[in-house]
């Protein structure tokens, strides 16, 4: 198993995306620290049938049973958790996404604001030199979103709206969600099979 991979779920639309890369991430061999703001949790309730706990450790058992793991693949950490290892950078994963990332986030990461064990996670990537994936679904943006997009992009963060492509010509929800959650798992340098890419189906750029 790899040295793991953060994951923190933040208060944008999009919760579907972020379930399924924490999946995607396990069945991988991926271990994971999962951070979810307390405004995921009413984006969750809103667009999901997922009932989260509100204990800490009660809600890693809860994930864990949902993604069928086994225990101590996934580890959730609390908003204040500042002994965890993803608060320092002795010790943090040097790959993490933010998925779905508000923009709100995005703003704070871009400030260093660190105010929050998910902040300081993001603030711990950019100064070790990691990979940080940001993965915004706002719409339309403004001057402010874009003006920290590109501070964040000049810093070598990947910037990777939640936007899928047509070209696979999805029948579901899933084939959309799965397309995003594959580039994302390529930017994380993640292997993995959710969906055919461009030029390698039938008629060019279609698998069907």
């Amino acid at each position: 198993m790899r040295e793991g991979v953060t994951v923190a779920w933040t208060g944008a639309s999009g919760s579907p995306y972020g379930l399924r890369l924490v999946e995607a991430l396990l069945a991988a061999g991926e271990s994971v620290h999962l951070l979810i703001s307390r405004a995921a949790r009413v984006v969750l309730a809103e667009e999901t049938d997922l009932a989260l706990p509100g204990n800490t450790r009660a809600l890693e058992r809860a994930l864990t049973d949902h993604f069928g793991e086994q225990p101590g693949n996934l580890r959730v950490l609390g908003p204040e958790e500042w002994t965890s290892p993803v608060a320092s950078g002795s010790s943090a994963p040097r790959r993490m996404a933010i998925c779905p990332c508000s923009t709100g986030t995005l703003a704070a990461v871009a400030t260093g604001a660190s105010d929050n064990l998910i902040e300081r996670a993001a603030d711990v990537i950019l100064k070790e030199g990691g990979r940080l994936v940001l993965v915004p679904r706002e719409a339309p943006l403004s001057a402010i979103h874009l003006e920290n997009m590109l501070t964040l992009a000049r810093l070598g963060v990947t910037i990777l709206p939640a936007s899928p492509g047509f070209y696979h010509r999805p029948a579901t929800i899933d084939e959309l969600v799965d397309q995003v959650v594959g580039r994302i798992l390529d930017h994380l340098e993640v292997e993995h099979e959710l969906g055919p890419r461009w030029g390698y189906g039938p008629e060019g750029g279609s698998s069907r």
